[in-house]
């Protein structure tokens, strides 16, 4: 039996050739250069990164060039402008012709108070007043009757001062003819003297008393005219103990029960004007000193929004926030209700043609003044000087042009690092 060898197994092989050593060696030179070349930028990449961060990780936004508008967004609350108070003229029992929540129209009755006291009162001065009247057309008829005695006493010394002058004539030819001694004619010229003092001083009494009786019925013009007032303002008070709505609106709260004695200027009741709504804004106080009366306003009620203007800033703080209020221009939403919520946007500065950026947590991170510039996979550190700031956008004043893109999200994992790989 013959046993075969291994010599079928055996394969000849034939001697390499130094051609196609040379091309192999080289096909692997080759391709760890195309290699060592596509692998360098992300080999650069990693020698000056100091972090590593994922993209998924990141929010970033493009610098933009545009018109920028400030304002701020806060929840408003919706008062009425005007909803007054109602107090108690005079002191009495009160009785309400209105319960809480009734529609009431301006002029309407709403209350009553009895009050004797004054009634009477105006009564009385009433009664007075017609007295002094009374008074004052008796004095018109004193004074005419006085006017008439001194008229006639003046015409009795004119009558009186004709005659002696006649006498003084008559007096004067029968002592030119010697028809009279001299005694007679100077008793003549003394009767004259004595009619013209008479007639001079009836004409001074009869100017005085009309002065006087002018003045006496002047006071007493002045009492009645000073009666007159006390009068209508008692009149006044009477008709202020009828409570009527100023406004049309709604009753709303009646701050004492009904036939309650109330005291003179307590509060009894109020009205709301349901036609005259503010909303009530609480602003951050960061924001105080940039706000201004007159400032423009969006308030949001439903899907519309309306326009209106900050009218009025309270002048402290409470709790860190600032009260405002802001009153529509023109059209008002319908459907408002007292302490109803809405959603309001001051505008508090706009500016045209500015660089900005959207809003993110970096402004926080790193206080406005550091931004991370994206490019070619990294982010770098850079300074930047922001400018105003609003709920959508900051200004940016110096370090950042427009097209460059930076990270937005927070900044606190890059640890402070000069430059951040960013891993897709």
């Amino acid at each position: 039996m013959k046993i075969s060898d291994t010599s079928s197994q055996d394969v000849l092989l034939e001697p390499k050739s130094s051609k196609k050593t040379i091309l192999t060696l080289t096909s692997m030179v080759i391709v760890l250069a195309l290699g060592a070349w596509f692998a360098a930028p992300t080999i650069s990449r990693w020698s000056q990164a100091q972090e590593s961060v994922s993209a998924e990780r990141l929010r970033m936004a493009e610098v933009t060039r545009g018109d920028f508008v400030r304002d701020i967004s806060v929840q408003g609350r919706v008062v009425a402008a005007v909803s007054p108070t109602l107090y108690a003229t005079q002191s009495g029992t009160i009785t309400f012709e209105v319960e809480s929540g009734d529609s009431v129209h301006a002029l309407q009755t709403m209350a009553t108070i009895d009050s004797p006291e004054l009634q009477n009162q105006l009564l009385q001065e009433q009664a007075r007043l017609s007295s002094l009247r009374v008074e004052l057309e008796r004095q018109r008829i004193t004074s005419r009757q006085q006017q008439l005695q001194s008229q006639k006493g003046e015409d009795s010394a004119a009558i009186a001062l004709k005659a002696a002058q006649r006498e003084m004539s008559r007096a004067e030819t029968a002592f030119t003819q010697g028809a009279m001694t001299a005694v007679d004619y100077e008793k003549a010229q003394d009767d004259l003297q004595t009619a013209e003092l008479l007639h001079k001083h009836s004409l001074l009494d009869t100017e005085l008393d009309a002065e006087r009786l002018e003045f006496e019925l002047q006071t007493r013009q002045l009492s009645v005219e000073q009666q007159e007032l006390l009068v209508k303002d008692l009149q006044r008070q009477v008709e202020e103990l009828i409570i009527t709505s100023p406004v049309n609106g709604i009753v709303g709260n009646l701050t004492v029960d009904q036939k309650t004695n109330v005291a003179k200027n307590q509060p009894v009741l109020s009205v709301v004007d349901l036609s005259a709504f503010e909303v009530e804004v609480q602003i951050s106080e960061s924001y105080a000193d940039d706000l201004a009366i007159g400032m423009q306003a969006d308030v949001r009620a439903g899907s519309e929004t309306f326009d209106a203007t900050l009218v009025a800033v309270s002048p402290e703080i409470i709790a860190n926030q600032v009260t405002g209020r802001v009153r529509f221009n023109g059209q008002v939403p319908e459907g408002l209700r007292q302490n109803q919520r809405l959603t309001t946007r001051v505008l508090l500065e706009e500016k045209f043609d500015v660089t900005m950026v959207q809003r993110g947590q970096f402004f926080d991170s790193g206080n406005g003044r550091i931004a991370y510039v994206v490019g070619d996979g990294i982010a770098r550190r850079r300074a930047i000087v922001t400018g105003a700031t609003s709920l959508g956008s900051i200004e940016i004043l110096q370090g950042l042009t427009p097209g460059e893109t930076i990270v937005i999200s927070s900044t606190d994992l890059f640890n402070s690092a000069e430059a951040v790989l960013i891993n897709n």
